[in-house]
């Protein structure tokens, strides 16, 4: 082979082949220098095309209006919400804390951080949420000039105009324009919103503290709301203030001597909106929650967004209400001159039991005196109002006895006061007393609903299943309760809001198909309809098992704990009548949760200690309140809702009831309930040796005054002695709090 050939080969050789081909490094250099020129002649383009635009509207707060379902303007919101003011008014100390919090190197920059542009930029490209690092300039852009939308066109916008707004404007301008239309929770916009709503003061006045908390609160506004926040809530916003005044010594706005002798301001207590006052505020805060829910709006979103909503409570209904607890409750109670009755706190809701509306709501003294709202609230233990409950899921799920007899209104119980409960011939570790500690006789279910016995519905539960009653209670609309299936469950010990009660009861008076409570019957923005959701209405219990309940709870008014109030009241006229009252064994709560055929209305009274910033108070007893040995569900709860009820329901309209069981449709036959005395001697307290007892299935000890029925009473359990004792289902969780436990809470009918 010649030279020339050679060389030709050695050429061939050298050449790139296959991929190579194409990815060399100088066309890789070339491609990412030519990448770099189009992106930096498209920013040009984008500079040159894009100029600051006016304010956009959607930065300024706009008044929210609220109406009563006729119509009628309940209430405007927004406008006395946010209020411009001066950099000059606020100190340059407190000025400083802003920059700490956010930007340190806001003073020096040019309006954009390109890192945290890019980093953002990318987020959104990858779906992974909101940008971290932008400068103070950049977010007051997006504030006033743009929109909260995340998309890759918003934030390049963003870029190009955040650096034309700092060539234009001094700091100054940019640092007033950024803390005047940043949202800070409690339906502030603005500092000096802000300062009012945290410290009850004008802007001017603030401390290197306060100020240091409200720049904190940008970052989480509710989250960081001291009021309302949870512990890991306030660490965080703990935290967030040190790193704020850590900066400021950082950047010599602050003396590190000084800083260590600081500590940390907390906020006031909320103050209800102007012009909210009274009922008023708990609707709106009812509709609102309720909206922000329905659309997915942040307390930011919707604060800012001008929309009409119309509630679903009817102006006379609502008058009736509050007219009822004033003049059954309040006029009685002497709460400036004795703590017993300062102490009552009373919340109500009524509801259609046909389309779910809210037609009236009382949730305390005023949104002003007592911000927490009483009829949403859920801590208090419903107490025997939950009982219908376990009732419905025994004959919906046609469960039977430890005999196993079906359970019906005539099945008969042993209504023994700390009778042990028993679960497949086994102890479980509970007896709950009756109220008063009464004993009974062998009682049916109707008997022991009308009178409200604990040891009759505590056996009932394990005879059903404690899962089961919970599925219930979430079936039929107990949402935010803890129901975990402990025995003591049967009391109602988990907590609950009227609202929850008056929807549960409603899906009963709706033969079993669910009713949910709403508030709001529309809303619009800016004259626009916003769709809502409409609410459950499948079948969540069968109608059968649903009116059953209804005819027994007939007999609580007609022949137990309710007759005195609602039964034998001046104003009934001829209605009928099914409801249940409830209150917790050391009085901290009673109630009265009835319906008509139209009208279902919960009542709850709640014993409660001072109030300690926005937080529920300490949960306290009732006893002595109005000078009553104890505050019961068949007193103020019932007259409250007869006295509403009575005159706000004229229609004589009877139960349409799909059952052959309970007092609505024919007085049982029932035993002899003759209260006796306590056992001599009561269940010992628990021993590391179990002991499974078998229930006598023999007649009860107890010798009725009349013939004794023909139903054989299940279980009947020979009084304890000295040598039994009460054991643990160690498969039964215990929770030694709250009442969810043996001997934790309780209920007295």
């Amino acid at each position: 082979m010649g030279r020339a050939e050679a060389r030709k080969a050695r050429k061939r050789a050298a050449r790139p082949s296959g991929i190579r081909r194409f990815f060399t490094w100088k066309k890789l250099l070339g491609t990412f220098f030519g990448l770099v020129l189009l992106g930096m002649g498209a920013f040009v383009v984008l500079y040159l095309l894009i100029d600051i635009p006016k304010g956009n509207a959607e930065a300024q707060v706009q008044s929210n209006i609220y109406k009563y379902s006729d119509g009628t303007t309940m209430a405007r919101t927004g406008d006395v919400n946010r209020e411009i003011v001066d950099l000059a008014e606020v100190p340059k100390p407190v000025q400083h804390t802003f920059v700490a919090a956010e930007n340190k190197t806001f003073y020096t920059d040019k309006g954009v951080d390109l890192k945290g542009t890019a980093r953002g930029v990318l987020n959104t490209v990858t779906g992974k949420g909101k940008q971290g690092g932008s400068t103070i300039t950049q977010q007051y852009v997006k504030n006033f000039y743009l929109t909260q939308e995340q998309t890759v066109s918003r934030k390049l916008k963003e870029l190009v105009i955040s650096l034309k707004v700092d060539q234009r404007y001094s700091k100054d301008d940019i640092l007033a324009g950024y803390i005047n239309t940043s949202y800070y929770g409690r339906g502030a916009w603005g500092i000096q919103a802000a300062a009012e709503a945290y410290y009850g003061i004008d802007a001017k006045e603030l401390s290197v503290q306060q100020g240091a908390y409200l720049a904190a609160l940008l970052q989480a506004p509710n989250q960081y709301d001291w009021a309302i926040a949870s512990d890991t809530g306030r660490q965080l916003a703990t935290a967030r203030w040190n790193y704020v005044l850590d900066n400021m010594v950082q950047m010599h706005w602050l003396d590190a001597g000084e800083r260590q002798g600081m500590k940390f301001d907390k906020p006031i207590a909320p103050k209800a909106a102007a012009g909210l006052d009274g009922q008023e505020g708990y609707l709106y805060t009812a509709a609102r929650d309720e909206v922000m829910k329905e659309l997915n709006l942040t307390e930011e979103q919707f604060n800012a967004g001008g929309y009409t909503i119309t509630l679903n409570v009817d102006r006379k209904k609502q008058k009736q209400l509050e007219k009822s607890v004033e003049q059954q409750l309040n006029d009685k109670l002497d709460r400036k001159g004795k703590k017993a009755d300062a102490r009552v706190q009373a919340g109500a809701v009524s509801v259609d039991p046909k389309t779910g509306k809210v037609l009236a709501l009382y949730g305390g003294e005023g949104l002003s005196e007592h911000y927490v709202n009483n009829a949403t609230r859920t801590d208090y233990q419903p107490a025997s109002t939950f009982k219908p409950l376990i009732l419905a899921a025994a004959l919906e799920d046609e469960a039977t006895t430890q005999s196993g007899q079906n359970i019906t209104a005539d099945t008969i119980y042993d209504g023994t006061s700390k009778r042990p409960v028993v679960d497949n011939g086994k102890k479980v570790g509970f007896a709950p007393p009756n109220e008063d500690k009464k004993s009974y006789g062998p009682v049916n279910v109707q008997t022991a609903m009308n009178k409200s016995i604990n040891s009759v519905f505590a056996q009932m539960g394990a005879d059903v299943g404690m899962d089961q009653v919970m599925d219930m209670a979430k079936k039929l609309g107990m949402d935010s309760a803890d129901l975990k299936p402990y025995y003591a469950q049967t009391l109602g010990t988990m907590g609950a809001s009227p609202m929850e009660m008056a929807g549960v009861y409603a899906t009963l008076d709706n033969h079993g198909k669910k009713v949910t409570p709403q508030v709001v019957k529309s809303v619009s923005k800016q004259g626009e309809p916003v769709p809502l959701d409409k609410p459950e209405s499948e079948q969540v219990i069968s109608r059968g098992a649903a009116d059953s309940v209804t005819s027994v709870l007939t007999g609580v008014v007609d022949d137990g704990t309710a007759k005195r109030s609602v039964r034998d009241n001046a104003d009934r006229a001829g209605q009928q009548v099914a409801g249940k009252t409830g209150t917790s064994d050391d009085n901290k709560s009673a109630w009265f949760t009835g319906y008509t055929p139209d009208l279902v209305t919960s009542v709850g009274l709640f014993g409660e200690g001072a109030l300690k910033s926005t937080e529920s108070g300490r949960h306290v007893s009732m006893e002595g309140a109005a000078g009553l040995p104890r505050v019961d569900g068949g007193s103020f709860p019932a007259q409250i809702w007869a006295q509403y009820t009575f005159n706000t329901s004229s229609s004589n309209s009877k139960f349409d009831l799909d059952t052959d069981m309970g007092k609505a449709v024919k007085p049982t036959t029932q035993a002899p309930v003759t209260p006796t005395q306590e056992p001599t001697t009561e269940p010992t307290p628990t021993r590391s040796e179990p002991e499974t007892p078998t229930p006598t299935r023999s007649t009860p000890s107890e010798t009725p005054t009349s013939e004794p029925p023909t139903v054989e009473p299940t279980p009947t359990l020979p009084i304890p002695t000295d040598t039994e004792t009460t054991e643990p289902d160690p498969e039964d969780p215990v929770d030694p709090g709250n009442g969810n436990g043996p001997g934790g809470g309780g209920d007295r009918g």
